[in-house]
C-alpha cells in the first residue's frame, strides 16, 4: 500500500527532482515507511512512490522497481492478494525469473514480462492503481482494480502529462492550471461527489475501475488515449445470467456455496506482515468479515468501534455484544460532539477534492483510531450493493408498482395537493395525529418524506425515480452558476422489466457509480490520510461475480434484505444479536449546523461572500440556510454539499 505519482513530458525532457520529491511528499501520508524516484531524462519520464509496508518489508519490496529483464518499471499502490498463485503459475511456464524477494510488485513485474499488461490484470486478484513504464515500446500504462478501491488521477496540463495517487500530489506539479470545471460542479452539487471519469479541474480525469489505458511517449501533446476496459460487472438485465449454473440454488447450497467463498477471501486478505484488525459496526456487513475472521484465526481478532452519545446514531452496544460473543480483541471510543466537529477543518485536505458525505466524519475517527493498534483493516463496505442492503431498493420498487397504474395528471394532481403544504405543517399534521395512525406511519419528519413522495410522483420512469433518490440539489443548473450539467448516461431498462428486476438495476448503478465514487471514497481517503490499510473482501471480484448470477429471492425475501448474506451469518453469530433496523454511519448534522456548527457554517454562506466567489447562487442557499436555522425544513445535507465546496476553496 502506498501512494505513487510521476509525469511525462514529451517534447522537455528534463526532469526536475526536487519537483519529483515535492510531487511525492505532499502524499507522504499514504506511505510513510519509505521513499523512492526513478527517472529517464531520454523519455521525459519519472516515476516516484511514498511506501507503506505491508508485505516484504525489507529492501527487495522498494518502488519504483524495475522487472528482472531490466525493461519495465513500475510503481503501484495496493494489495494482489493471489500473487504467489501467479508466481506458481509462471514457474509452471518456466516463465518465472530468478525471484529477489517476496513482495507482490515484483510478482506483478513478472507477469507483465512474461503474459503482457491485460492478461497479467485479468489474473490478478486484489486492489491496485500502477504506473508501468515500458522501455522498449516508450509507452506509458496506468490500470486501476476492477472495484475501483485505488484512485488514480491523471491528466495533461501545459504539455506535461501529470498522474497519481491524489489530486494534492499533482497539484504540486509546476505545469498544473488549478482550473475548476463549474460543469462538474454540478455533478458534485447533484451526488454530493465527484463521478468518474471527471475531477474538479479541469483537464485532470479518473482512471475509471477495472480499466487500463496506454500513452506512448511519441503520442501528440494534449491527445489522451481512451481507458481499455479488462473487466467488465455482470449486467442484471442481462438473460445470460438467468441461465447460469447458480440459477436453481436451493437455499441450503446457497448459503454452504457463498460460506466458503467468503472465508476463502477473508483468509487471502488476513495476510500481512504487519499487525492486523477490522472495522465493526455491529451491522450485518462487519459482523460477517469479522466473524469469519474469528473462525480463521487461533488468536482474537482486533475490531475497533466508535459510538456517540445520541442513541439513533449509535451501534456501539451491538458491536461490543458481538465482539463479546465472538471473542474478539475489542477497542471501542466513545465520540464526543467536539471531538467529531474537530475533524472537519481537514476533511477538504484529506479528500481533496469537493466530496460531502457526511458520514466521512466517522470514517476518519474510526480510522484514527484504528491506526494506533494495527496497520492493516478490513471492512465490510459493498455488502448493501451485492446483497440488497439499501432501503431503496424495497420501497422504491414498491412505490413505483404502485404509481406507474395511476394516470399521470392524477399523479400531477395528487403531487401538487401534498406541495400544497410545507413539511412542517405535514408534521403537525401527523403529530396530532398519532393516536389513530396505525404505528408503522410513525416517522420521523413526516413532512420531508411527504415531499419526497410528491417529487416520484411526478417522475416518468424508472431511471428518473432513480436520479431522484441519488440526487442532493435535484436542479443543479440553478444552484451553480454559467454551468451546464453534464448527463450521466445510465444503462438503459429492459422493456417490460418486473418491479424485482428494478431492484436488481438500482444495485447495479450503485456498485458502478456510488460505491466506487462516494463509499470507496471515503473509506481510501480517511484510512490512507492516518497511513492505514483497508481491505474489502466483499469486493473481491469473484465473489461480486457469483453475487450478481444469484437470483434476487436469494438476496430479498419477504422484505428482508440481505437475505442470503444473513443465513452465513446466523451460523456464526446469534441471530437475536443481529435483528434491528439499519441505523447507517452517521452523525447529527443537522441540528449541529442549527448549533454548535452555526458560525462557521455562516462565515462560509456570507451572501458577499458567495457573490464574490462567483460560483452558486447566493439567494437560493440563504433560502434554504434560513429555513434550516427556524426549522421548517431540514435542508443540512443539501448545505453540507455547499460547505464542503467553500471549506475546499477555502485551502
Amino acid at each position: 500500500m502506498c501512494g505513487i505519482v510521476g509525469y511525462l513530458q514529451p517534447k522537455q525532457h528534463q526532469i526536475s527532482l526536487p519537483v519529483l520529491r515535492q510531487m511525492s511528499e505532499a502524499i507522504k501520508h499514504r506511505g510513510p515507511d519509505a521513499f523512492g524516484i526513478w527517472t529517464d531524462s531520454k523519455f521525459g519520464i519519472a516515476l516516484a512512490q511514498q511506501r507503506l509496508a505491508i508485505l516484504d518489508l525489507s529492501a527487495a519490496g522498494q518502488q519504483p522497481m524495475l522487472s528482472a529483464c531490466g525493461n519495465y518499471t513500475l510503481v503501484f499502490n495496493g494489495e494482489i492478494y493471489n500473487h504467489l498463485e501467479l508466481r506458481t503459475r509462471l514457474a509452471k511456464q518456466t516463465l518465472a525469473p530468478s525471484w529477489r524477494g517476496h513482495s507482490d510488485t515484483e510478482s506483478l513485474l513478472a507477469g507483465f514480462a512474461a503474459w503482457g499488461i491485460e492478461d497479467t490484470l485479468k489474473h490478478c486478484v486484489g486492489m491496485f492503481a500502477l504506473a508501468l513504464w515500458d522501455r522498449n515500446q516508450q509507452t506509458l500504462t496506468l490500470a486501476r482494480d476492477r472495484m475501483g478501491e485505488k484512485p488514480l488521477y491523471y491528466g495533461w496540463q501545459n504539455g506535461c502529462f501529470l498522474f497519481g495517487s491524489e489530486l494534492k500530489a499533482l497539484k504540486v506539479h509546476p505545469a498544473f492550471l488549478n482550473q475548476i470545471d463549474r460543469n462538474v460542479l454540478t455533478l458534485y452539487v447533484r451526488y454530493n461527489y465527484i463521478p468518474a471519469p471527471y475531477s474538479i479541474y479541469q483537464g485532470i480525469f479518473k482512471l475509471p475501475p477495472s480499466s487500463y489505458l496506454v500513452l506512448a511517449a511519441t503520442s501528440p501533446v494534449g491527445v489522451l488515449p481512451k481507458p481499455i476496459n479488462y473487466w467488465q460487472l455482470p449486467n442484471p438485465n442481462d438473460n445470460s445470467i438467468n441461465s447460469t449454473q447458480y440459477k436453481d440454488l436451493d437455499d441450503a447450497t446457497a448459503i454452504s456455496e457463498l460460506d466458503t467463498r467468503l472465508r476463502q477471501t477473508i483468509a487471502d486478505q488476513m495476510i500481512a506482515d504487519v499487525p492486523l484488525g477490522a472495522f465493526l459496526s455491529g451491522g450485518i456487513d462487519s459482523t460477517t468479515v469479522v466473524a469469519l475472521m474469528q473462525a480463521q484465526s487461533s488468536q482474537p481478532i482486533k475490531t475497533f468501534t466508535i459510538g456517540f452519545q445520541e442513541a439513533s446514531y449509535n451501534e456501539a452496544q451491538y458491536a461490543h455484544k458481538i465482539a463479546t460473543y465472538l471473542g474478539c480483541d475489542h477497542t471501542e471510543l466513545y465520540v464526543t460532539p467536539q471531538q467529531a466537529m474537530a475533524v472537519i477543518p481537514s476533511l477538504p485536505s484529506r479528500y481533496d477534492e469537493p466530496y460531502a458525505d457526511s458520514s466521512q466524519i466517522p470514517t476518519v475517527l474510526i480510522a484514527q483510531l484504528t491506526r494506533q493498534h494495527v496497520t492493516v483493516s478490513l471492512s465490510g463496505d459493498g455488502g448493501d450493493e451485492l446483497f440488497g442492503g439499501y432501503n431503496r431498493y424495497f420501497w422504491a420498487s414498491g412505490i413505483w408498482q404502485r404509481l406507474k397504474g395511476l394516470p399521470y395528471r392524477l399523479r400531477i394532481v395528487l403531487a401538487n395537493t401534498i406541495l400544497s403544504l410545507p413539511p412542517g405543517a405535514w408534521n403537525r399534521v401527523f403529530n396530532s395525529s398519532k393516536f389513530i395512525l396505525p404505528s408503522r406511519w410513525h416517522y420521523s419528519n413526516p413532512g420531508d418524506k411527504l415531499h419526497k413522495l410528491a417529487a416520484m410522483l411526478q417522475a416518468r420512469s424508472k431511471e428518473a425515480v432513480y436520479l431522484y433518490l441519488v440526487s442532493q440539489w435535484q436542479q443543479p443548473s440553478t444552484i451553480v452558476l454559467n454551468a451546464q450539467e453534464i448527463p450521466i448516461t445510465l444503462p438503459k431498462l429492459q422493456h417490460g422489466i418486473s418491479t424485482e428486476d428494478f431492484a436488481a438495476w438500482m444495485m447495479y448503478q450503485d456498485q458502478i457509480t456510488y460505491l466506487p465514487d462516494d463509499i470507496l471514497v471515503k473509506v481510501d481517503r480517511a484510512a490512507m490520510s492516518v497511513a492505514l490499510e483497508t481491505r474489502v473482501p466483499m469486493l473481491d471480484h469473484r465473489l461480486v461475480e457469483f453475487a450478481w448470477q444469484l437470483p434476487m429471492h436469494l438476496k430479498i425475501r419477504n422484505g428482508q434484505s440481505k437475505w442470503l448474506l444473513r443465513q452465513v451469518l446466523y451460523q456464526y453469530v446469534p441471530k437475536e444479536l443481529l435483528e434491528r433496523p439499519k441505523i447507517g454511519f452517521g452523525i447529527p448534522i443537522d441540528t449541529w449546523l442549527r448549533g454548535p456548527l452555526r458560525d462557521w457554517a455562516e462565515s462560509l454562506l456570507t451572501p458577499t461572500r458567495l457573490k464574490q466567489e462567483g460560483y452558486f447562487n447566493s439567494q437560493l442557499i440563504q433560502q434554504k440556510w434560513q429555513e434550516h436555522l427556524v426549522g421548517s425544513r431540514n435542508w443540512a445535507y443539501h448545505i453540507w454539499t455547499i460547505l464542503m465546496f467553500q471549506a475546499w476553496l477555502d485551502q
